[in-house]
């Protein structure tokens, strides 16, 4: 098998055996990799190796790739993000089927601008970001996905790939669908929720197809009921043709709840919400489809399109009465790119994306004394993205490795005000984002890490609407930039990996955030946030462990004030084992995310989550019953808000947040034909 020069990470799986993982290095001579297992039962015939991409695909050498069946399920039966990532919070604003987020040291996330999402199709990266979305800009929202048909998510820095655009500042996120998925049922459910997942494809197909459908009901954990229902259809299919290689991805869905809401952490508050009214609506309707044509020995082009139809509707109470949001949007766009080995190590990218996104009637309401939803802002945007990008990436010598690029984004913007027609505009955008890392890398038999340096220029596009903020008068900014730099030390030492991460982020000034009871732009102003990430993980024959400490100083440039709402302090403890007495496969995960400042001299409280599962495999693993379970304490979506209760006269400002609830959760699964492909889960 050809593949680029660079550092790879292997995993080797039998149904019978532990999982082999290594790391592996690739550089213009033949390597040979021997692989030994360590048998658990009975001896399958078929093995499974699955290796990370090209380099010059995914250059961020602080790169991670969590795979699935490591990781613990981050919300099992209820929804939410499908996989929890360890080191990164998962924050969802008011509970319910509302987008969740996730949070990175020194950033906070909750609108999704600093921090990007994909879906890998093939080798191309669908963007699920919306910019100017009715929850908040940028929001991207992984529920759509069915949890057992993910493979693995990478995340890496953002700013360091010219394949990552639009809201790749600080973090990307990347989910992997699976090849391959073996028929099989799955009932998760406990005395509030319920959620049936059930997966199909053809037994003796040459090609890799299935399709999944989850249908979910639930109420929650407080004691406002939800009243929520959901329902997805996932669907995959990877073929071969000549020379090409064929993705297709398809998803449909649609959800409804009842959500709670925000609440007051000083207060108790009736049925945990300040208004039963608040629910959220949405729908998505996605196809992708990748083609990668190995055009000869040495190149390939890698073409792909997509087009996403969603509609959202979300009423809220944030203190200042019943609102009402919604829009519907089509989104579509695609890839084109060459990639090429030009010889002495070398090789090339070059590509360039388009994209249309047009959210109509964008509106925000509040429902007035008549009872009826009166119009606050109204508008039509579309945005055009035209993104040509070039990288080389090669070795200088056996020790010194570099990856250069640009990517070059010209931005169209077209806000069409429906109710201050003099406030509409066309107006467009130009910049060149520079990104760049140099790898050192010692002799083999040296005790030293390797060292990769990074530097990139990144950017997110605001919400177009037009803001009244005194504190920054005149039009909105459009783009908001970044400039950001990344140390990364690794060295593996026998099965024990040791990272250490330095992050420095400079953002500009920017009108980005939209206040929810006006729906215009506030002022946030230039910020800069320096963080570390230290952290070990060791493999061994049952299982693994993984140990990370963050820390983080995210401040405005003009005041010198923190940062409201983004994480300072994050510990992280992961463990997965796989052989437990009784047959037992077990995972764990203890995240400990301290206060947080939210501005105006408030500090939240800490969040302490403990997640844990532990699975027994039956009937010649056919069967399998699973127990979840999360011991929790603290709020998540922690802000200020300004709002009174009955019998407390003025409104005031004051701490709000949704209370985290423990909860245990049974698990149920059959597999129709034992799977010759994948460990069962």
């Amino acid at each position: 098998m050809n593949v680029e020069p660079g550092t790879y990470k292997l995993t080797a799986k039998a149904p019978g055996f532990v999982p082999v993982r290594m790391a592996l290095e690739v550089a213009d001579q033949t390597v040979n990799v021997s692989l030994q297992f360590q048998k658990l039962s009975s001896t399958e015939q078929r093995v499974t190796v699955r290796a990370s991409v090209a380099p010059l695909l995914a250059p961020d050498p602080s790169a991670r790739t969590i795979e699935h069946d490591e990781a613990l399920d981050a919300n099992p039966g209820r929804p939410g993000a499908p996989i929890s990532i360890p080191g990164l919070p998962i924050e969802t604003a008011s509970g319910g089927i509302k987008a969740p987020q996730y949070f990175a040291p020194g950033v906070a996330g909750d609108h999704g601008e600093p921090i990007a999402q994909y879906f890998q199709i093939g080798n191309f990266l669908y963007p699920n970001n919306l910019p100017a979305n009715a929850h908040g800009n940028g929001y991207s929202d992984p529920n759509i996905l069915i949890p057992p048909v993910i493979e693995a998510v990478e995340v890496d820095g953002g700013a360091f790939n010219v394949r990552e655009g639009d809201h790749s500042v600080d973090l990307a996120a990347t989910y992997i669908p699976s090849p391959r998925l073996e028929p099989f049922a799955e009932l998760t459910g406990d005395d509030r929720d319920l959620d049936f997942i059930g997966g199909l494809s053809p037994q003796n197909s040459s090609v890799n197809e299935w399709l999944a459908i989850e249908i979910a009901f639930g109420n929650g954990f407080l004691k406002r009921l939800e009243h929520r229902h959901q329902y997805k259809l996932n669907g995959f299919r990877e073929f071969k043709a000549g020379r090409h290689d064929i993705s297709v991805f398809g998803i449909g869905y649609y959800g409804f709840s009842r959500i709670p809401g925000l609440i007051p952490m000083d207060a108790r508050v009736p049925d945990d919400t300040i208004d039963d009214r608040q629910l959220d609506r949405t729908d998505t309707l996605l196809g992708v489809a990748s083609d990668t044509w190995q055009f000869s020995g040495s190149s390939q082009f890698l073409l792909s399109g997509f087009f996403r139809d969603y509609g959202l509707t979300l009423r809220s109470n944030f203190g200042d009465g019943l609102i009402q949001q919604s829009e519907s949007r089509t989104v579509a766009g695609g890839e084109g790119a060459y990639l090429a080995r030009l010889g002495h190590g070398f090789s090339l990218l070059a590509g360039t994306d388009l994209r249309r996104d047009a959210p109509r009637n964008l509106d925000l309401k509040h429902l007035n004394g008549a009872g009826l939803f009166a119009p606050v802002t109204s508008n039509n945007f579309t945005f055009g993205f035209a993104e040509p990008f070039v990288s080389l990436n090669g070795s200088l010598t056996r020790f010194i490795r570099f990856d250069a690029g640009i990517r070059q984004e010209e931005l169209t913007f077209n806000n069409q005000d429906l109710l201050a027609p003099a406030d509409s505009f066309q107006k467009w955008n130009s910049l060149s984002l520079p990104k760049a890392t140099l790898t050192f890398l010692p002799p083999e038999d040296a005790p030293l890490p390797s060292l990769s340096l990074s530097a990139g220029e990144a950017f997110h596009t605001d919400d177009p609407r037009i803001s009244t903020d005194a504190a920054s008068p005149g039009p909105p900014t459009l783009v908001t930039t970044s400039r950001a730099y990344r140390a990364t030390l690794q060295k593996k030492v026998g099965s024990t990996d040791f990272r250490l991460i330095l992050i420095r982020v400079a953002n500009s000034e920017e009108l980005a955030n939209i206040d929810p009871d006006t729906g215009l732009q506030q002022f946030v102003g230039p910020s800069l946030n320096h963080a570390l990430t230290a952290a070990i993980q060791h493999d061994f024959s049952r299982g693994s462990v993984e140990v990370s400490f963050s820390r983080a100083d995210a401040r405005d440039r003009l005041t010198g004030q923190p940062v409201p709402e983004a994480p300072r302090l994050i510990w992280d403890a992961t463990g997965h084992w796989d052989r437990l007495p009784l047959r037992l496969r077990g995972l764990g995960e203890f995240e400990y995310v301290g206060a947080k400042p939210l501005g105006d001299g408030f500090v939240g409280v800490p969040v302490r989550e403990f997640r844990g599962a532990l699975y027994r495999n039956l009937w010649q693993d056919r069967m399998q019953v699973g127990l979840n379970f999360m011991i929790a304490s603290g709020y998540t979506g922690q802000t200020l808000e300004t709002l009174a209760l009955p019998g407390e006269g003025s409104p005031f400002e004051r701490i709000v947040g949704v209370p985290l609830k423990s909860y245990v959760t049974l698990s149920w699964t059959y597999h129709f034909r034992r799977n010759p492909l994948l460990p069962a889960r």
